[in-house]
């Protein structure tokens, strides 16, 4: 399994993931710090790094996995290489297992890097305006809680995502899918059904209501990686893709 994921691991490096990591963080440092240049007074915080979360919870993570599972599934898609990767003496299920885990190690990257960066850039803020300077604690453990809720909450959309993606050979779909997801998590962020949504699971996590909270966690958490594990059934017994 170790040889699987290395190889799997080098053909993001070869890939424009690594683009896609750092580009997502980077624009909502890029808008935290040009925001922050534009206040009057110093704010505390839990404002700065709540509004980062919020921004990638609500809108960039789920725009981040359509992306990336797009572009993991084109990379075999693409050329058509899963007749030669599907024969090689190992079992199907390793092949669709190292791309699951490494997208999931991708998306937890990036979440890393979200609050890396926008400290970052709150930071080099203050130091041009030092009247900005946030006020109150640094809570890193909050923060990291809250952004690893959004991650496990997220297990569901990316399970879903990268499904279809390896599913059907034409990226249309999974962009289809992400973006009408995305879209309905949007206009429906008030409702009490948006909860059951995968693409609104990651925001829940910053509701105020603990039922949304839990809900959310549970079924996105548990449920992502029940259907992560039928993804890798599934795909693994199909002869063609």
């Amino acid at each position: 399994m170790f040889a699987v994921l290395s190889v799997e691991a080098r053909k993001l490096n070869r890939s424009l993931a690594s683009v896609l990591a750092i580009a997502a963080p980077s624009l909502i440092a890029l808008f935290v710090f040009f925001n922050m240049l534009r206040g009057k007074a110093a704010a505390p915080w839990e404002m700065w790094m709540g509004s980062a979360s919020a921004i990638w919870a609500f809108f960039m993570l789920p725009m981040s996995v359509t992306a990336l599972t797009a572009l993991v599934a084109h990379m075999e898609h693409g050329p058509k290489s899963w007749d030669h990767l599907r024969a090689l003496p190992l079992p199907r299920w390793k092949l669709y297992a190292a791309k699951a885990i490494c997208v999931v190690a991708v998306v937890a990257g990036m979440s890393l890097m979200v609050l890396a960066m926008v400290w970052g850039a709150v930071a080099a803020a203050a130091a041009i305006k030092p009247e900005l300077t946030p006020t109150g604690p640094f809570e890193l453990a909050t923060y990291a809680r809250t952004m690893g809720m959004m991650f496990l909450a997220a297990l569901l959309l990316i399970a879903i995502q990268l499904w279809t993606a390896l599913r059907f050979a034409s990226f249309v779909p999974g962009l289809v899918l992400g973006i009408g997801g995305t879209f309905f998590a949007v206009v429906a962020t008030s409702a009490k059904q948006g909860v059951f949504l995968p693409w609104q699971m990651p925001i829940n996590m910053l509701a105020s209501e603990a039922w949304r909270v839990n809900t959310a966690l549970g079924l996105g958490g548990g449920l992502g990686l029940v259907a992560l594990i039928l993804m890798t059934v599934h795909l693994s017994r199909r002869e063609v893709l």
